[in-house]
């Protein structure tokens, strides 16, 4: 479909006012069925965007709204707080601080819980250094130069290695 300017008619003001080819397939893109019926400028007054004699009145009213705020009382701590929304009934309010608090710990406790690949080596170096601590004590085997030694260091290296590939993965 090829589309081409055209002239309409504001109904707020009567004055012509050209609808573009982009316009057209802007609006066939997004299904529109009617087309404009106002120009630019009468659109924006009825925005309450429009152009005024006085500069005073027109920078006022293109300021953005203000949001509403309400004083009310911290649910958690109790201390006075503003807010940018009417409180519901039913429901807590809280503070700038304790929302915050009450967002972070769970965040915080999942890092913490997570199991870091250096922890899980730490953990299994310090499981083995007790194993082999406690079987140097109960082994009739061992002697300082004996193989029980010798086989517990590559007991205790099969374990480390492993706890390094389980860390990786």
């Amino acid at each position: 479909m090829e589309f081409i300017d055209r002239l309409l008619k504001c109904c707020d003001c009567g004055n012509e006012f050209v609808f573009t080819a982009g316009e057209q397939l802007f609006f066939f893109d997004k299904q529109f069925k009617n087309d404009p019926k106002r120009c630019k400028l009468c659109k924006a007054k009825r925005a309450g965007l429009g152009r005024s004699a006085n500069p005073d009145v027109a920078a006022a009213a293109a300021l953005p709204l203000s949001r509403t705020e309400t004083r009310t009382k911290c649910s958690a701590c109790s201390i006075e707080t503003t807010v940018p929304f009417k409180p519901t009934q039913g429901r807590p309010v809280l503070c700038r601080s304790c929302f915050q608090l009450k967002r972070v710990p769970s965040a915080v406790t999942a890092v913490t819980n997570m199991d870091s690949p250096a922890k899980q080596i730490a953990e299994a170096s310090a499981a083995l250094e007790m194993a082999v601590a406690a079987s140097e004590f109960d082994s009739p085997f061992t002697t300082s130069v004996g193989v029980g030694n010798l086989a517990e260091s590559s007991a205790s290296a099969e374990l480390l290695s492993a706890a390094a590939k389980a860390a990786q993965a």
